[in-house]
This record gives structure tokens, C-alpha cells and sequence, in this order.
């Protein structure tokens, strides 16, 4: 989230939060119209989705006829609002009220980095021949957050449809020179003007689930698969020198290509145990079949979204020891 603006927080990647407590009766956000969408959570009721999806909307009422006490807010972004550029400019109260010091945040801290499965592409759609909408997309309801959501942890997504570690989807067997590794500094996506300062958030365990769309098409090259994706790890190391790390293989993919993406992802460990980090894993996601159906585009649908959330909970709860 960038903060440059003063009278804004701008963002554009999936998951990013706004946490807030006050007091009355009513809230209202206040943001740029065209913002798009977001799911929001008030004190302990099931979250509901919101927009900010035409021309003049700038302001949403979230919640009327609340008790006249302390409330607790929770608001997601949860598409890839890149052409967006969403802007949160802040809460309208009932006269006389206003916010108080929150709730302290999770110590526990996760960071995913990934394409379009972690986005939530396509997770509200029950038709595999869906094309993209940014309706069906919804991070909140991806293995990410609900995986986060499951160890009581911060989380703070990277992620885009289509990305790749070194070729994106469809991309040239050399490579496509927008992958993964030329954006991750950025604070917002496809924006260089702005570099991400990483002290601001130190993640605890970092779960990487890359591969999928360099290996989905034909053309991919594995040497350059790995070579990338291990000059990537290097990246992911200098940032967060006592992260454990942890390498995914998604759900997405079968055959030769999952075989090759895993081989990768087995080769860069070891490689990482021979030069004595120690703190760098695996785990692979179990392959869909569809018996849980599909989102849009063959993509998880939400109960396999659920299935992926299910397996990676315990897995991170042993790793890290958050019982």
C-alpha cells in the first residue's frame, strides 16, 4: 500500500486490508469512484461484498442500526484492481463519533507470492467456461487468506493472473521480461516510481506458488525455469534473512508439466540445504480433478480453494509451530 498521497491509501494488489475501530451506530467508506470491489467484515458477522463500480460512487454505506458501542471493520481488496488504482480515502461516522486505536494486528506474519490462484481468479464462478470477470474474482475466499485466516495470521499477497517466475502464460520459450521477479519490488504493480521499502512488513514464513504458467503451455525451458527462479530465492533470502521459505506447487497443473515444475522446486531446495539454508521447503498442492468442480477458466473453484487451505494449514502450523 502506498502512502505517498497524504489524503489517500493507494494499492492495486489483491488482499490488502483496512482495519479500523469505531464508535456509533453507522459507518460509511469513503473512496475513489471506480475503486471496485471489496469484502468486509464488521465485528463477528459473515463478511459481504461491496463496490465502488461506477463514475460517481465515492461513498458506501457498510453498516446502519449497530449497536451505539465500539465496532470492529476489516475491508479487503479482493481483485487485482491494476487498471483501477483504488484509493481509500477514509470513514464517514455518526455526528460526534469517531475512531479509536484498533486491535492490534496478528503477530504471526505470512507473505504469498503468486499468480492467479492466489488472486481468486474465477473463485466465484461454477462454469469453467467463464471467461475473467473481475465479479467472480475474490481473494478472500483463496487458500491465502483463508489459510491466514485459519493460523490468526497477518498475510500480504503478491500477485497476478497470467505471471510467471520467467515466462508467463503463453509466453516465449526465452522468457517474457514482465515476470515476477521485474515487479516485486514494487509497492504497486507495473508502477516503477515507487519501490517497496520490505522493513515495512518482515514476514515470518513466505509461501511462493509460482511455475504454473510458465509450465502450462508448451515452450517452457526447464534450465531457465530453474536458473530464474533460483536467482528469485536469492531475492526472497536478502529480504527476509530469517523467513523460512516455502515452495509451492499449485493445483493447476498435471502431467510433464507439474512433473517439471516440481523437479525445479525439488532441485532449488536441495540446492538451498547444500548451501546451508536450511530454512527453505517444500509442498505441493494435491492436482484438481474437478470432483470439486471449477471457477472460471478451469481455475479452483472455491471448495478447492478450500481443499488447498485445508492441506497448507497444518503443514504451516508444524513449520512454524503455531499451535
Amino acid at each position: 500500500m502506498s502512502h505517498e498521497n497524504p489524503d489517500a491509501s493507494v494499492f492495486n494488489y489483491p488482499g490488502v486490508q483496512i482495519q479500523a475501530t469505531f464508535e456509533g451506530s453507522s459507518l460509511k467508506m469513503y473512496a475513489k469512484p471506480m475503486s471496485g470491489y471489496f469484502m468486509v467484515t464488521i465485528d463477528q458477522a459473515a463478511p459481504f461484498k461491496i463496490s465502488f463500480n461506477s463514475p460517481t460512487d465515492s461513498v458506501v454505506t457498510l453498516a446502519t442500526a449497530l449497536k451505539d458501542t465500539l465496532h470492529t471493520v476489516n475491508i479487503m481488496n479482493c481483485i487485482e484492481a491494476f487498471h483501477r488504482r483504488p484509493e481509500f480515502k477514509g470513514f464517514l461516522l455518526d455526528k460526534g463519533k469517531g475512531l479509536v486505536a484498533p486491535t492490534a494486528l496478528p503477530q504471526r506474519k505470512i507473505e504469498f507470492i503468486g499468480n492467479s490462484i492466489t488472486c481468486g481468479y474465477g473463485v466465484e464462478s461454477t462454469d469453467k467456461s467463464d471467461p475473467f470477470t473481475e465479479e467472480t474474482e475474490n481473494h478472500y475466499y483463496t487458500y491465502a487468506a483463508i489459510t491466514a485466516r485459519n493460523l490468526r495470521a497477518q498475510h500480504y499477497a503478491i500477485a497476478r493472473s497470467g505471471i510467471g517466475i520467467y515466462r508467463n502464460y503463453g509466453g516465449p520459450s526465452e522468457g517474457s521480461p514482465d515476470c515476477m521477479p521485474t515487479h516485486y519490488n514494487q509497492t504497486l504493480f507495473n508502477d516503477t516510481t515507487e519501490i517497496w521499502d520490505f522493513s515495512q512488513y518482515t514476514p515470518d514464513v513466505v509461501c511462493i506458488n509460482l511455475g504454473t504458467n510458465d509450465a502450462s503451455t508448451p515452450g517452457c525451458d526447464p534450465q531457465q525455469l530453474y536458473r530464474v527462479y533460483a536467482d528469485f530465492l536469492s531475492t526472497i533470502r536478502h529480504n527476509y534473512p530469517q523467513a523460512k521459505i516455502v515452495l509451492l506447487s499449485g493445483c493447476m497443473l498435471h502431467g510433464e508439466s507439474l512433473a517439471m515444475v516440481r523437479s525445479a522446486l525439488d532441485r532449488l531446495t536441495q540446492e538451498c540445504h547444500r548451501a546451508g539454508d536450511h530454512e527453505v521447503y517444500r509442498f505441493d498442492m494435491t492436482p484438481q480433478t474437478g470432483d470439486l468442480g471449477y471457477g472460471a477458466g478451469w481455475h479452483p473453484s472455491l471448495l478447492q480453494q478450500q481443499r488447498m487451505a485445508d492441506e497448507l494449514t497444518p503443514f504451516l502450523r508444524d513449520l512454524m509451530g503455531w499451535k
